[in-house]
């Protein structure tokens, strides 16, 4: 085994986030309240330029009071793509709406915008848009069907601070947006999310369904209007969610940066094929994923995988479609998505974390070309 480590995703916590921590140590604010908590939400909804952001305890704690907040349940049902978190369909289940999936389209492996209206049905309420390991989804297409349908778009953009569609950030274009925090995306809060939109109404059930539907009048403290949920975000996670957004254009940027170096590294390897960045897109490279060819590289991903580990070098596989999980194979593995299946095979993480070095990038290329040389003698 080397003795050369290069971890997939590693925080850069480098900023005020240990002065605002002791902050909150010093003045006993640690829970679901205190200044943190404000200012974070506050300027995170300014530096997207939206009227509104929640903090909450997850990505997928936004996700689920997303749909809960749209009045979606029972008999109703949600389309998204296969390819993605497991947490995007969890969060219509735990709404007792059901999951609708639709293939990836294979130049940005996002939602399929052309398979979308044939899986509308007279149940379906909404589309849930996921921002793929930080490209941004042909947002145009999808809101056109919605518009034509009277359907709701929800943007789940936990990969993709920062991402750029025609110029505009995502999680800005449906009727909400979702945001992660969690350990290795963009910026962090170790765990948390984030629900925004420009609707008030819908702001203030998130509000409410978030703080165990406490009634919002003082009269009535501990008096619960409504079945909800304890998906606070902490002081102290907000802490350090307002030290990392104080950095976040620098943290695109390293990640952007890191991309380039990639490409220039990578660029005509045999059986590689390089992530995606259409015209029309700012990727920020939440995770470099490149997407493996055993014919023509030598090797699988998989086998791909466990060269790089015995060199030092952690790598991710990407993941499994929704279809294809245990929890979900019963009801829709009978179901076919040709794209979402190959990339679900093939898609590779490399080390990606906002404190990767240009050396470790270099020795992580160095590594692609010397197990595919081997393998190619």
């Amino acid at each position: 085994m080397s003795e050369i480590k290069v971890p997939v995703a590693e925080p850069d916590l480098s900023g005020n986030e240990a002065a605002y921590l002791m902050e909150c140590v010093r003045t006993g604010w640690i829970s679901g309240m205190g200044k943190f908590v404000d200012l974070f939400e506050e300027r995170f909804a300014a530096y997207l330029g939206v009227e509104h952001a929640v903090a909450v305890s997850s990505g997928t704690a936004a996700l689920h009071l997303a749909v809960l907040a749209l009045g979606i349940g029972p008999g109703d049902e949600v389309i998204l793509p296969t390819f993605t978190m497991i947490a995007c369909a969890n969060s219509v289940r735990y709404a007792g709406a059901r999951p609708v999936f639709v293939d990836s389209e294979p130049r940005t492996w996002n939602l399929d915008p052309g398979r979308v209206e044939e899986k509308i049905t007279e149940r379906t309420k909404a589309i849930m848009v996921v921002h793929i390991y930080g490209h941004p989804a042909d947002m145009d297409p999808i809101l056109e069907i919605a518009e034509d349908h009277g359907l709701y778009v929800i943007e789940d953009a936990a990969e993709a601070h920062g991402a750029l569609y025609k110029g505009r950030k995502v999680g800005t274009f449906g009727d909400v947006a979702c945001f992660s925090f969690y350990a290795n995306k963009i910026i962090t809060t170790g765990e948390g999310g984030m629900v925004v939109t420009n609707d008030g109404k819908l702001a203030d059930r998130v509000r409410k369904l978030r703080n165990l539907g406490f009634s919002v009048e003082k009269r009535k403290w501990l008096i619960h209007d409504i079945l909800g949920y304890n998906y606070r975000m902490t002081n102290l996670q907000a802490a350090v969610g307002l030290a990392q957004l104080e950095r976040i254009e620098r943290l695109v940027g390293r990640h952007r940066r890191n991309a380039r170096l990639y490409n220039s590294l990578l660029r005509g390897l045999p059986g590689i094929t390089l992530p995606p960045e259409e015209p029309w897109a700012r990727n920020v490279f939440w995770m470099y994923t490149i997407l493996v060819d055993e014919r023509a590289f030598g090797l699988g991903r998989d086998d791909l995988m466990r060269e790089l580990e015995a060199r030092g070098v952690d790598s991710r596989a990407t993941f499994c479609p929704i279809h294809l999980q245990p929890p979900y194979r019963a009801e829709y593995g009978h179901e076919s998505y040709p794209v979402a299946e190959d990339l679900g095979r093939r898609c590779l993480n490399l080390p990606s974390g906002n404190t990767l070095t240009e050396e470790q990038i270099r020795y992580v290329a160095d590594c692609r070309r010397e197990i595919h040389e081997v393998r190619s003698q």
